[in-house]
């Protein structure tokens, strides 16, 4: 091979086949990356004969077909045809809510990807008055797995918070912490620096890296130790950092980043 015509790990994710050199893909790969439930619970409805290709129930699992050209239907409704897996990130602002729609009204993911024609899915949550790092995919197979808290995938966040927090602090962090649905694991932590608002209250900066995410786990954590979030950013994920993406903007996924994501989650 010559240089040039090296692979680019650089290149999009969403560049990579999907289907084999004839084009098709495995039933259950392809419902799963369509969204309609777990690679696993994908197979038992292939099993339980709720799977239809053109009219004929599918059970055998195996089974390929091309997404292209299939009809399928799952317990009779009809599956929409699937969209080259996209593998997005999303520098989430403050005040948009982590879902893809908003039945109360309120600025969803939804809006910030309006002009995307795949139909996308978020991997895990922020909460509505966090910023940073959020996933944004069609290959639901790939945000189940991702999201489910069993694989243990390190995310980075850095929080401004009231007073002095002190390195005795960072010590009792990293010692663990027992919250009221459990204990949490801290995998790293460390002051960034410490400030001075307006109104001369003290703050400090600091980074933390966990893997779990539980309900508003870093703001809990953080108010436990007595140093309430005032400012919270999501930095990274696995290898996936935030870097200088300006806010509500998003960019592809590199092969090499979505390689490392992809045996993380044992995909």
């Amino acid at each position: 091979m010559k240089p040039h015509d090296q692979p680019d790990n650089d290149q999009p994710a969403s560049q990579r086949p999907e289907t084999d050199e004839d084009g098709l893909i495995r039933l259950q790969k392809l419902l799963a990356q369509s969204g309609v439930a777990s690679r696993r619970k994908c197979e038992e409805l292939m099993l339980e004969g709720l799977v239809e290709v053109d009219g004929e129930i599918v059970s055998r699992l195996g089974t390929k077909v091309d997404p292209r050209t299939a009809v399928i239907r799952v317990e009779g409704k009809r599956l929409p045809p699937i969209s080259p897996s996209v593998y997005l990130v999303l520098n989430k602002p403050r005040g948009v809510v982590s879902t893809m729609s908003d039945p109360e009204g309120r600025r969803s993911l939804g809006e910030l990807v309006a002009d995307r024609p795949e139909r996308l899915f978020h991997v895990g949550r922020l909460d509505t008055d966090t910023s940073g790092l959020i996933i944004l995919t069609n290959d639901g197979d790939f945000a189940q797995r991702l999201a489910h808290p069993s694989f243990e995938i390190e995310k980075t966040y850095v929080a401004e918070v009231e007073g002095e927090l002190h390195k005795g602090i960072i010590k009792k962090l990293l010692a663990g912490v027992t919250l009221d649905d459990g204990p949490i694991a801290v995998r790293r932590a460390r002051i960034v620096e410490g400030s001075h608002g307006r109104t001369s209250r003290e703050r400090t900066i600091v980074e933390l890296v966990i893997h779990e995410g539980r309900n508003r786990i870093v703001r809990r954590l953080l108010e436990h130790v007595g140093h309430p979030v005032t400012r919270l950013t999501r930095t990274s994920i696995g290898p996936l950092e935030l870097g200088k993406l300006p806010l509500g903007e998003m960019r592809e996924l590199t092969l090499d980043e979505l390689g490392v994501l992809l045996d993380s989650a044992e995909l």
